[in-house]
């Protein structure tokens, strides 16, 4: 693994709902984050993959991947190589085989975030191909439990900022062989399972912050869930 070659694999866009990070202030912040591809994973939603396109075309030495954030019945689901509005609250189980169906591959999101996460009883049985052991919001405790759920299930790790703001980007990522060079190569080393998950997780004043935003945010939005 090289760690130059860094992809953060869980950002939101302002087509979420909580998200305040444009696509065009993604690119500005990608060199200072020190990544050299992204994944677009909004909230049940990929509205902004068309945007996502252009951008691609308009940045070649970016990578960006199409993905989604998906909220089933037992916690958040990352997939990527997804391109369709994904269905919203079914099982998690019946979530991954519609994920592969379509060709796409699937990661457990925070898997033991205390909202959003599926959790050891969810994550010891869901069908994925990979598990998000470090995400730059959780805790280092949440981050901990996830990296040994991935060892317990002798599935690949990731890691992404799961930013929703410019300042977030690139806090975690994932790290990718040295031989990608295109989109469809890191898809491909995903199915393959030969990358990793690393970077930061939140400490004390950023938990503090976050959950002060996401509390006025969920107010704003008549405390519905996503």
């Amino acid at each position: 693994m090289s760690s130059l070659t860094r992809v953060d694999l869980h950002v939101h866009s302002t087509y979420s709902p909580d998200s305040a990070l444009s696509l065009d202030r993604l690119v500005e912040r990608m060199a200072y984050a020190g990544l050299r591809g992204a994944a677009l994973t909004d909230h049940n939603t990929v509205r902004g993959h068309r945007a996502l396109g252009e951008i691609a075309r308009a940045h070649p030495e970016y990578w960006f991947i199409p993905g989604v954030e998906i909220s089933t019945r037992e916690g958040h689901l990352l997939a990527y190589g997804i391109s369709v509005d994904p269905p919203v609250g079914r099982p998690l189980e019946e979530t991954v085989e519609w994920v592969h169906d379509r060709g796409g591959i699937a990661a457990l999101a925070h898997p033991y975030r205390r909202t959003h996460g599926a959790g050891r009883r969810a994550g010891d049985r869901a069908a994925v191909d990979l598990i998000e052991t470090v995400n730059g919001h959780n805790t280092s405790v949440a981050n901990a439990r996830a990296e040994l759920l991935s060892a317990a299930r002798r599935l690949p790790s990731t890691g992404g900022s799961d930013s929703h703001e410019p300042r977030d980007l690139g806090r975690a990522y994932t790290e990718f062989p040295d031989d990608v060079r295109t989109v469809a190569d890191l898809l491909e080393a995903l199915r393959r399972g030969s990358v990793r998950g690393t970077g930061n997780s939140l400490g004390l004043p950023g938990q503090i912050r976050w959950s002060l935003r996401t509390s006025l945010l969920r107010a704003a939005r008549g405390f519905r869930s996503i």
